[in-house]
């Protein structure tokens, strides 16, 4: 296995306004949500590790925990607030129940969401604040104009948006310079590579691929969905259920083997892949355990060969995935 070490973190740029990142970022998001019960100090020692060995691009939302991981990140931010660079995100709405109730990209709500966001995470300035949903009842250059309004008050310093089409990304690249789309990618997740991808370098913006190892799948560990906590939201992906995981399992076995050749786990190789898709791309990994955090680390020293990358193509060409990547109800917020 590849390991972290504590030499300098490889650094990386998002767009073209100099936003400066570690090569890898950590998604927050499971620490508070989704994936069944978690432990708040372990997830402080994970944070603080990430820090440690140089991963500084944390990434949370609003909607995360209905709040409640900013207010965990608001512990880091505390004490170390000048090592991180922090990304939150506005627009998906839920219910203090944490139910959601849909998407809202108003101007006014974009305001309140940032004022609510800093209050929770105690800190004064977002360093990328993302529409994390595009609102397709607001014009998309109403809600960037009131982004950009935040960065010229001093409240944010970049702007990002998260699973927006191609033509919505260029309207709101008229309006004000994007320093990042996040949107699904990985080894079984490529749609990005036809036209969004090709339409983010075009206008200069970095490209955060969030689930990376696929939820988890494409690690290997999870062998069976009623394995996963009774309240985790991957028993209601449709690349969970029963027919498509049997099927999408012998794509991470393909990649197991690879990874096994290549001296390094199926999570590294997967990272690897992704980090060889381009200097502007930095996927956002989540974890809850500090030998997970390590491991994917790991993946940004390794050098792929022109062989290797051929190879995994050839893989993924020879696995057609099985499922959409969320439920029915909610592709239809995505690609905006």
């Amino acid at each position: 296995m590849t390991d972290a070490t504590t030499t300098a973190f490889p650094r990386r740029t998002l767009g073209r306004q100099g936003l400066v990142v570690s090569a890898l970022g950590l998604g927050c998001m499971g620490m508070s949500d989704f994936y069944g019960p978690s432990e708040e100090a372990t997830n402080l020692a994970v944070l603080h590790h990430a820090l440690d060995i140089g991963v500084n691009f944390l990434d949370t939302a609003d909607m995360y925990g209905v709040g409640e991981n900013e207010k965990l990140l608001a512990k880091v931010l505390r004490e170390r607030r000048g090592e991180i660079v922090l990304a939150t995100k506005f627009g998906n709405v839920r219910g203090p129940d944490g139910a959601f109730l849909g998407v809202n990209g108003r101007p006014e709500y974009v305001a309140a969401a940032c004022d609510a966001s800093l209050q929770r995470l105690g800190v004064d300035c977002i360093d990328l604040y993302y529409q994390h949903r595009v609102d397709r009842t607001v014009p998309i250059e109403e809600t960037v104009g009131a982004m950009a309004r935040l960065v010229e008050a001093g409240k944010v310093r970049h702007l990002g948006l998260s699973e927006a089409a191609p033509a919505t990304i260029r309207r709101a690249a008229a309006v004000h310079p994007i320093a990042a789309l996040q949107t699904e990618y990985s080894l079984w997740t490529r749609d990005v590579e036809a036209e969004i991808l090709p339409t983010c370098r075009e206008l200069g913006i970095g490209f955060v691929p969030y689930s990376p190892l696929g939820r988890g799948f494409l690690t290997g560990a999870i062998t069976a969905t009623d394995t996963l906590a009774a309240d985790d939201w991957r028993r209601q992906n449709p690349r969970f259920q029963a027919d498509n995981a049997a099927q999408n399992r012998a794509l991470v076995e393909a990649v197991t083997e690879l990874a096994r050749t290549r001296g390094c786990t199926p999570a590294q190789l997967a990272l690897a892949w992704l980090l060889h898709q381009g200097e502007d791309i930095v996927p956002i990994p989540g974890t809850r355990r500090i030998a997970r955090l390590d491991e994917n680390a790991g993946a940004a020293r390794i050098a792929l060969t022109a062989e290797e990358r051929a190879r995994i193509d050839a893989v993924l060409a020879a696995h057609a995935i099985a499922g959409t990547r969320y439920p029915e109800w909610s592709m239809g917020t995505v690609n905006g």
